[in-house]
């Protein structure tokens, strides 16, 4: 099964972030809790882990890439998918 990696609100009022820096490539094997990107807001620069195990398949938005909260920005396929 497919899990959506979404753009958090890191912070009241907050509308948008950037992705910073993905510390992971498509195709690469992900533990659960395992740093997964960075995203950058107005205040901070903070890590978004992997929400399961399993392989990130795919990246929607790179580096560099402006993002509204709630969107979705890659998936990670679940190990036993």
């Amino acid at each position: 099964m497919r899990t959506e990696i979404i753009m958090p609100r890191a912070a009241q009022g907050m509308e948008s972030g950037t992705v910073h820096r993905w510390l992971k490539g498509a195709g690469d094997v992900l533990a659960r809790g395992e740093p997964l990107l960075e995203i950058e807001t107005d205040k901070a620069t903070l890590e978004i882990e992997s929400p399961v195990d399993g392989t990130l398949v795919e990246i929607i938005h790179p580096d560099g890439t402006e993002v509204p909260v709630g969107a979705v920005i890659g998936y990670v396929e679940a190990v036993g998918s």
